[in-house]
């Protein structure tokens, strides 16, 4: 452990995780700072996000197309892959619409206004899916869908079957869940001090909501379009019923996948650690500005 002096304030810093309050902290100004980025800046890091999570779609449906592995096995592995797309998220830097939920906490303390909310979450999304649509293109004309004698094609048609023929209750409330549990890795990964750090805490729950089946609308941006895809333009495996992959279809899952998904990180997460650890609650020291660099200031 090391410290240094600045203007009689003594800097020490830490290889400790932050507290859930200073993680709270940090993430109101985390919130400011991402609804005042310029828009160019926002839109394409929107874009890298959704290619990320387009990438860790693709990994996990490696694994889901070999019907040699057990049922929990493959789900279990299958999520762990699929840890990839969050990790370039968060360790190489990106705007993702389902972390970005956490922009309620600034909301609530009345740090960023309701217009600037949305305008980060309207154009967050629209550069995810842009991201996604733009892999899913990439990856369906490497003829992805051919590998394992054609298993893996047939595995991107399936998902999407199941996911578009589930009720908009049962995917909202889904979504709820997948979100719940992606914003709970995300606020982990603010308190972390280290890339080693961010894999260990973001592994196990984006790892346990792909194994369960939840909707995230960011990566039913990648699976969706690509089924659409390749039920047009790509073979379809013969008696395989493609015919609910329709933009409709893809749009019936979205739509309450992204509601769930706001319900999920912005209600459950943002709001109840807001409500527990916000200032006026318990009179905490603000989180200083090189907190994430160095640790707790105290001052001399």
């Amino acid at each position: 452990m090391a410290s240094e002096t600045k203007g009689g304030n003594v800097s020490v810093l830490s290889v400790d995780a932050l507290s859930p309050a200073q993680i709270e902290d940090k993430c109101e100004k985390i919130g400011v700072g991402k609804t005042h980025m310029p828009f160019l800046a926002s839109f394409m890091l929107s874009i890298v996000a959704g290619g990320a999570i387009g990438l860790g779609g693709m990994f996990f449906l490696v694994v889901l197309a070999d019907n040699t592995i057990g049922f929990a096995a493959q789900r279990l592995l299958g999520g762990v892959v699929f840890c990839i797309g969050l990790l370039l998220v968060v360790v190489a830097g990106a705007e993702l619409f389902t972390g970005n939920t956490l922009i309620v906490i600034s909301w609530i303390n009345r740090q960023i206004t309701t217009r600037e909310l949305l305008h980060n979450w309207v154009v967050v999304w629209i550069g995810n899916l842009v991201g996604s649509l733009v892999i899913a293109y990439c990856v369906f004309m490497s003829d992805f869908g051919a590998m394992n004698q054609g298993k893996v094609g047939a595995a991107i048609l399936a998902v999407a079957i199941g996911k578009i023929k589930l009720s908009w209750m049962t995917i909202f409330f889904k979504a709820i869940m997948c979100n719940l549990m992606v914003c709970l890795a995300v606020w982990m990964a603010f308190g972390s001090r280290s890339a080693g750090d961010k894999v260990a805490v973001i592994l196990l729950p984006i790892a346990g909501f792909v194994a369960a089946g939840f909707e995230h609308c960011v990566a039913n941006m990648f699976f969706l379009p690509i089924a659409w895809i390749t039920a047009n333009f790509g073979t379809v495996p013969a008696g395989l019923d493609v015919s609910v992959i329709t933009l409709a279809g893809i749009m019936h899952n979205l739509i309450p996948a992204t509601l769930g998904n706001i319900v999920g990180g912005g209600l459950f997460v943002g709001v109840v650690y807001w409500a527990i650890y916000r200032k006026s609650l318990g009179g905490l020291t603000p989180l200083p500005q090189n907190a994430h660099q160095g640790g707790m200031v105290a001052k001399g």
